[in-house]
């Protein structure tokens, strides 16, 4: 057998359309930071001071490019929404300060954080890790990138979600308590950031729980609007 056989066929790299664009964004990593607007944290019975930033990741397959059909997940009687700003990465760098770090930004999109909270609740209680919880097929849905040139100051905006026209999820991006270049900088000290790296920077208060046949459309002032039903 040669270098370069396989022994199973190996998936496609996960693409995700650009905006006005023919090209696609090769994806190479899904970060997320944990409870990133004070409010959230606070409905999540945390105190919402400005300690470090934390993350944690998702695998390729929780992608949902274009958003659309998605299915209820395995294993869970608790599926909730947390809608999101994605910041993409279009070049690399590591130990990145504040002041540089836009340099790093190809551009943006919306993004849903799909969250088994039972599954996320027994595994704090636990001490476990939150993997089953947060990461799982079609567990981020994200619309198009919108490229930087083509946004607007995206430091500030609506951000919101609907659930079957009615307003879920309702917030604005200076209510960040780590703002987007404050985030590259503290990840590029832990991971070289690479080009294709996918950052969901955190939800608004509102998250809530989901059913089969629920409509949702999220809004970030700017960016395409993400559509998904759940099936």
């Amino acid at each position: 057998m040669t270098s370069n056989q396989l022994a199973f066929p190996a998936g496609a790299r996960k693409l995700i359309p650009i905006s006005g664009d023919r090209k696609s964004f090769p994806v190479n990593r899904v970060f997320c930071v944990g409870r990133n607007y004070a409010e959230h944290a606070r409905e999540m019975g945390n105190d919402p001071d400005r300690d470090p930033p934390f993350f944690f990741l998702k695998t390729l397959d929780a992608l949902v490019p274009g958003g659309g059909p998605v299915r209820y997940p395995r294993m869970t009687k608790e599926l909730h929404h947390e809608i999101e700003m994605v910041v993409a990465i279009g070049s690399p760098g590591a130990d990145v300060s504040p002041e540089l770090a836009m340099q790093h930004v190809f551009g943006y999109a919306v993004g849903l954080d799909l969250t088994r909270r039972d599954l996320q609740a027994e595994a704090k209680s636990l001490k476990r890790p939150w993997d089953f919880g947060k990461s799982f097929e079609q567990g981020a849905p994200i619309t198009a990138i919108t490229e930087v040139n083509d946004c607007g100051d995206m430091s500030k905006g609506e951000i919101s979600l609907s659930v079957n026209d009615k307003v879920r999820q309702l917030g604005n991006l200076n209510e960040m308590i780590w703002d987007v270049p404050e985030i590259i900088a503290y990840l590029s000290r832990f991971y070289y950031l690479e080009a294709g790296d996918l950052i969901f920077t955190g939800t608004p208060a509102g998250v809530g729980p989901l059913n089969y046949g629920d409509q949702l459309i999220g809004r970030v002032d700017g960016l395409c609007d993400l559509s998904v039903n759940i099936i």
